[in-house]
C-alpha cells in the first residue's frame, strides 16, 4: 500500500520546512528520491503527488518539501500566499533548506544513504549546485532547469530594484504581483562564485540526466543544451512538445499523470535503474 507520512524541520532563519515522504509499506528499505520544487512552486503543486506515487509504486521512497521561504504558509499549504516570506527569499536560504532536508534524510535513514536528487526549474539550478558539492547525492536529474539564477528577471530591472529595495513579478496563474526584495539580488552578487550554476555543472562527476521540453516558454530548450555542453558526462533528453511543467496544471484534478510528465517519469525510472 502506498502511504504518505509528513515531517517538519527548522529551515533558513528558523522558518519551518514542511515535507512528506511517499513510499510503499511493503517495501521499507528502498532507495530515496528527493524532489526540489521551483520558483513560485511548492511540494503539492499540480501533479507532484501523482509523481510521488509513481516512484513509490516503482520501488522508491519519494521525499518532497516546501522551501522555507517559498511563500507557502505552513498552516494553509495550498498556494503561495505569504508574500512577506516570498519577498525575503534568497538562493542561499534555499540551499540551506536543501541541506537541512538532506541532513534529515541522513538522520532518518542512516549515514550511508545515497540520495537521488530531482530538481525542477529553479530547483534544478539548486540541485546542480548541491550535487557538485555534496557527496550524499547518488544521481542528479534536472527537469526544465535554469542555468543562471539571474534569468528569472530582466537585467534592466536591477538598477530600479536596488534603488526601491524591491521589484514585483507576476504570477501567471493568479495574475498577482509578487514582491522580491533586493536581498535576493544582493545575495547573488555577494556569492556569485558559489551560486554559479554553469561552474557547478562542470564539476558534477555523478550520473546526470537533463530533461527539457522543446516547447518550454519559461526556460528555453537551449538552456538544457548549455548545461549539457558544460558537462560532457551528462545525458540530455528532449521531450517533444512539452512545456515547462510537462502538461501539468495547478490545480491538477486528473487521477493519472499528464502523458508527457508520465514519459518524463519513465525516463527517470530507467536512468535510476541503470
Amino acid at each position: 500500500m502506498i502511504t504518505q507520512s509528513n515531517f517538519s524541520l527548522s529551515g533558513s532563519d528558523g522558518k519551518l520546512i514542511i515535507g512528506d515522504i511517499t513510499f510503499d509499506e511493503k517495501n521499507p528499505n528502498t532507495p530515496i528520491i528527493l524532489f526540489v520544487h521551483g520558483f513560485k512552486g511548492f511540494k503539492d503543486w499540480g501533479a507532484h503527488n501523482l509523481v510521488a506515487r509513481y516512484f513509490a509504486s516503482n520501488g522508491y521512497r519519494y521525499v518532497k518539501f516546501n522551501l522555507s521561504h517559498s511563500g507557502v504558509p505552513v498552516n494553509d499549504p495550498k498556494d503561495v500566499t505569504d508574500m512577506e516570506a516570498f519577498a525575503s527569499n534568497t538562493v542561499s536560504k534555499e540551499l540551506f533548506d536543501v541541506n537541512a532536508v538532506l541532513d534529515f534524510i541522513e538522520k532518518a535513514y542512516g549515514a550511508n544513504t545515497k540520495v537521488n536528487l530531482i530538481g525542477h526549474s529553479r530547483g534544478g539550478g539548486l540541485s546542480i549546485i548541491e550535487a557538485a558539492n555534496d557527496l550524499r547525492i547518488n544521481k542528479l536529474i534536472t527537469w526544465s532547469a535554469i542555468a543562471d539564477f539571474n534569468s528569472l528577471w530582466k537585467k534592466e530591472q536591477e538598477a530600479e530594484w536596488k534603488k526601491n529595495g524591491k521589484i514585483f513579478v507576476t504570477n501567471a496563474r493568479t495574475k498577482e504581483q509578487m514582491p522580491l526584495n533586493a536581498t535576493l539580488l544582493e545575495d547573488l552578487e555577494k556569492n556569485a562564485a558559489t551560486l554559479n550554476i554553469i561552474d557547478a555543472a562542470k564539476r558534477i562527476n555523478i550520473p546526470w540526466l537533463i530533461i527539457h521540453g522543446d516547447d518550454d516558454v519559461n526556460v528555453p530548450f537551449e538552456t538544457a543544451q548549455t548545461l549539457a555542453e558544460a558537462n560532457p558526462g551528462s545525458r540530455l533528453v528532449k521531450i517533444e512538445g512539452a512545456n515547462h511543467v510537462y502538461g501539468a496544471t495547478q490545480p491538477y484534478t486528473s487521477e493519472t499523470l499528464p502523458p508527457l510528465l508520465f514519459k518524463v517519469c519513465e525516463k527517470v525510472l530507467m536512468f535510476l535503474g541503470e
